[in-house]
């Protein structure tokens, strides 16, 4: 049977009641049946969430220049996207551009 991904409804239990209150049993079966009936309260309003396809133009805008914007740059380039890459400096680098060297290697930064 398959079930429509619009009326599923999840609950951690693990995380949000066995971990948390793992010193206090009562507790944690008070916290995890509380949470399941609220997922039931929650899916019993639930309705069809309709699907709907769209083209994706490849281009991506990086915002940042530093040494995450321009790693997700060069990502997005090898995956075909064509980049835009912004940065409020005249430079690109951030902060990586401000030291001398890094570790652990020792080698100059820029």
């Amino acid at each position: 049977m398959d079930v429509d991904p619009s009326y599923l409804e999840f609950v951690n239990i693990r995380e949000h009641a066995s971990f948390v209150h793992r010193n206090d049993k009562p507790g944690a079966q008070k916290v995890a049946e509380d949470a399941i009936k609220s997922a039931v309260a929650r899916a019993a309003v639930l309705e069809k969430i309709l699907v709907k396809e769209v083209d994706i133009t490849k281009k991506a805008l990086v915002i940042g220049g530093g040494v995450a914007g321009l790693s997700a740059a060069i990502d997005l380039a090898e995956q075909g996207f064509e980049v835009h890459l912004v940065e409020k400096s005249p430079t690109i680098g951030g902060k990586m551009a401000q030291l001398d060297r890094t570790f652990p290697t020792d080698d100059c930064s820029i």
